[in-house]
């Protein structure tokens, strides 16, 4: 039975057979749900807590 993810970014779980998953070079294995999750983390640098829309912020 595949177990669900949860969202490295945001927060919101990740179905079986959705989202992507990136490992990184240092071992480090990420989950997103979204494209949006992952150009907000990799690429623009921000962080959960300081946006409004996430899980992680509250």
């Amino acid at each position: 039975m595949p177990t669900s993810k949860t969202c490295s970014f945001c927060g919101n779980k990740i179905t079986p057979g959705k989202g992507l998953m990136i490992v990184k070079k240092d071992g480090t294995v990420l989950y997103f749900c979204s494209s949006k999750c992952e150009k907000n983390m990799l690429e623009l640098g921000r962080k959960p807590e300081n946006v409004e829309w996430t899980k992680k912020s509250e």
